[in-house]
């Protein structure tokens, strides 16, 4: 009897954590409690006296504020100083970049899904759609990848086309010439272009993402927007930004690019202006852009504007053609055909005029480029990763339902099916964080944890489909040729990965590194107290941030408990009984991802940034939070539709799997491991409960791969992809062999019967259709269908060869 009253007493604590039940209210009902196991008679009466001395601590620590700030959080300020991770002026820059949105949710441990719910769906105007379909239809068609990559370059008259239908406008407002759209269909427009060509996707979205234009918007005079963005708008310049160079890679802040403040002069007159000289690279538009943006670390060493020397790193715009600019090259990324280059200038003079904002902004160039990241990189690389998953889900499909193995389709074999249901199931799930995102730019955020998120994540997820695509295709995916759509995708996978923050960086450092202070709901408010100039102000402040945050920590710890103990029934879950356990599932890893960053930072404090493998874990666990909730709203929107439950539930059986083991590895490998071993009884008493989704699920997932064009869970996978009618094209001939083969499957099963029932014996060499057509086996009509199938089947599983002058370099080329 006494344990029992013990393990009530402390399951009961911890329920009124968890129901976040106020401290008067709690200590009440704890002291009732104790007055009845002590007239029980059943526990000890040392043990009532521990209990009784543990609450009346508790009590005196919560009541008695004058004490608790003497003795308690004084020192603890004290403390947070010598812990707190020295951070740099870049570091502060990123920290303070973006908007905390989702991600703040769940990094409180219990996120609101009605909140998340009642976003509403993201949606086209009218406008858009027609954009969608017409011009950006048109411009697909008007290329082919194989065309592209021969000539390393778009034909003349899509590059024209691009200007004339306003591509390289899409986010510039109406006022300046541009289309005004929505971050929703600046993805949807950047999807369906790469589900093309990737050079056609990477050609339109550079200067609608991180690139001169979002910068004139956010940060630009008005002088500078007006002149600038009807030029942009309309095709005149061609912009490019240049922040990366030689020894500025993923840490731009490094970058040895100077612009000094000096006298010159400028159309004629002597002026106060900027001596630039610096070397990029890796920059995409650069050998064909009018306009280049540029970074660099600002001085003023004759102190003409000021007392400061070192102002900071400052953004500024310049035409191509001035004087010292020396731009043009190209690079060859992996042998991708969109316009990539390096650029140098050498004693290049601008008036301060050239400086995006003028010269109130001259310094604060940092700051500019990672709130328009954070916008930026929500869009393009999210979209890019996620057109792969969809087209290889269209391919892949497909092809495993034409090709045959041993005279069984490749779609039969489940060995096929698992990387099948893997293309499938990253397809919805990027699909729906990708829009996700999207809606939130729309809703006026700038998530710079989110984009970093999507960045990794999706890119990864894009390589890891094309690989499994490939894998599928065999010989089809490697023989090169303008049959081929899956090549160029393969060879350009690494690109994304790499670029705008490499993936490893970003998934080690950024993702947690810059959540943890940005998105914890007091981390930040606390580091701030820091810098009150008055002490006895910042310790009554630190004091009730630091209540207030222990009692977040308890709530995520009990939480933790209470919802693990009973298996997440007591979490909180809208949505359908299909769409309820997996509300609680994030739930449950939701409030152990809080206690367990809280702990974490707690220990390590600015050790933590140097342990990246515990920051990355976190960081995945986060990631897939959140891509979690995206699933879980995609399906919401789409009004629980029963034909998209295995995608919902591949998603989540992926997303919980893969949190459990990153929360699982990093209890394995925490700091104090005695520690570590006491956490994982609380957030896994019984054990990892998601391992993956099952054989029989991922069936599921391919088979939908494998139905007709139109059919609802299908097209929720393929919505976007851009597929061709013209009777050349590989996928117009994946098309009709697919549905060649499914208008002779009768008479494919009638001929079948005949063979293995004896009914039709081939003699040595007879060709089997003409064969049973003359045996009356096949009627005509079948025959032509049969014919027709597999001429459509071979169409699409031959390849391509040359000559050996068609594929020799012509005269003149470099090899």
């Amino acid at each position: 009897m006494a344990w029992l009253w013990i393990v009530v007493l402390l399951l009961g604590v911890a329920l009124l954590a968890h129901l976040g039940v106020p401290a008067i209210a709690s200590l009440t009902i704890a002291a009732l409690y104790l007055v009845a196991m002590g007239v029980s008679e059943n526990v000890p009466a040392g043990l009532m006296a521990l209990f009784w001395l543990l609450w009346a601590v508790v009590a005196v620590f919560l009541l008695a504020t004058d004490l608790r700030r003497r003795y308690f959080s004084a020192p603890m300020f004290e403390w947070f100083k010598t812990v707190l991770p020295p951070i740099s002026a870049t570091e502060r820059d990123a920290i303070d970049a973006g908007t905390v949105w989702w991600d703040g949710e769940l990094f409180s441990g219990r996120p609101d899904w009605r909140r998340l719910l009642d976003y509403p769906r993201p949606h086209l105007t009218e406008e858009e759609q027609a954009f969608l379909d017409g011009p950006t239809e048109t411009l697909c068609a008007m290329v082919s990848e194989w065309d592209i990559a021969q000539r390393m370059d778009l034909p003349a008259h899509a590059w024209d086309y691009i200007k004339a239908q306003g591509f390289f406008a899409l986010i510039i407002p109406k006022e300046y010439g541009g289309k005004g759209f929505s971050a929703f269909a600046h993805s949807q427009v950047v999807m369906k272009l790469a589900t093309r060509s990737n050079d056609l996707a990477s050609t339109v979205m550079v200067p609608n993402s991180l690139g001169p234009a979002e910068l004139l918007l956010r940060y630009g005079t008005e002088q500078q927007r007006e002149h600038y963005l009807p030029r942009l708008a309309d095709g005149r310049d061609i912009p490019c930004f240049a922040l990366t160079g030689p020894y500025a890679g993923s840490d731009a802040g490094a970058m040895n690019d100077t612009g000094v403040v000096c006298r010159g002069q400028w159309l004629g007159e002597d002026v106060i202006g900027l001596r630039l000289n610096w070397e990029k690279r890796y920059i995409t538009l650069g050998p064909v852009a009018t306009l280049l943006g540029v970074a660099f670390k600002t001085y003023d060493p004759d102190h003409l504007l000021g007392d400061e020397t070192d102002l900071g790193i400052s953004l500024a715009l310049i035409p191509t053609d001035t004087v010292g600019v020396d731009i043009g090259r190209r690079h060859l990324p992996l042998g991708a055909a969109f316009m990539n280059g390096p650029n140098w200038g050498k004693d290049v003079f601008v008036p301060l005029d050239a400086v995006i904002g003028g010269r109130e902004m001259l310094g604060k160039g940092w700051m500019m480029l990672m709130n328009c990241l954070s916008v930026g990189r929500s869009i393009s690389l999210p979209a890019t990763g996620t057109s792969a998953a969809k087209l290889c889900s269209y391919v892949s499909g497909r092809y495993a339902h034409v090709r045959e193995q041993f005279n069984v389709p490749l779609e039969r074999f489940e060995g096929i099916q698992a990387p099948l249901a893997r293309i499938g199931g990253n397809a919805w799930l990027m699909d729906g964080a990708r829009s996700l995102t999207a809606l939130a730019v729309d809703l006026g955020e700038r998530p710079s944890v989110l984009s970093a998120i999507l960045k990794y994540h999706l890119t990864e997820r894009g390589r890891e489909c094309i690989s499994h695509a490939m894998d599928i295709h065999g010989g089809k995916g490697i023989m090169l040729g303008p049959n081929n759509y899956l090549a160029r995708s393969w060879l350009s996978a690494p690109i994304s990965i790499t670029v705008e923050g490499a993936n490893i960086l970003s998934r080690n450092l950024m993702i947690f590194g810059q959540g943890a202070i940005r998105c914890h709901p007091f981390v930040l408010r606390e580091m701030e107290t820091l810098l009150e100039p008055d002490r006895e102000q910042a310790i009554a402040r630190f004091d009730k941030l630091l209540l207030e945050h222990i009692g977040f920590a308890v709530r995520n710890a009990a939480s933790t408990l209470i919802l693990s103990l009973s298996l997440g029934l007591l979490g909180r879950a809208p949505g359908d009984a299909t769409a309820q356990p997996y509300f609680r599932g994030l739930d449950r890893l939701a409030a152990a991802f809080a206690m367990l960053a809280d702990l974490s930072m707690m220990l390590l404090g600015g050790e933590l940034k140097r342990r990246e493998r515990l920051s990355a874990r976190l960081g995945d666990v986060l990631s897939y939070l959140y891509l979690g909730s995206a699933a879980l709203k995609k399906y919401h929107d789409a009004g629980h539709p029963e034909d998209q439950r295995p995608l919902l539930r591949w998603a989540m059986e992926d997303c919980l799997a893969k949190a459990e083991q990153a929360l699982d590895e990093l209890l394995a490998n925490f700091p104090n491991r005695v520690l570590g071993a006491l956490l994982r009884l609380v957030v896994f008493p019984f054990g990892r409960r998601h391992s993956g989704p099952s054989d029989a699920l991922e069936a599921q997932v391919a088979a939908i791969l494998g139905r007709p064009e139109g059919d609802p869970a299908l097209e929720s996978i393929l919505s976007g992809v851009y597929r061709p009618e013209d009777d050349n094209e590989p996928l117009a001939a994946l098309r009709q062999a697919y549905e060649a083969i499914e208008r002779s499957q009768h008479a494919e099963r009638k001929l079948e019967k005949a063979l293995r029932s004896g009914a039709l014996t081939l003699d040595t060499g007879a060709e089997p259709v003409q064969a049973a057509t003359l045996a009356g086996v096949l009627t005509p009509e079948d025959a032509d269908l049969l014919r027709a199938a597999r001429q459509a089947r071979r169409k699409v599983i031959d390849v391509d060869d040359f000559t050996k002058d068609e594929i020799q370099l012509s005269p003149g080329r470099v090899r």
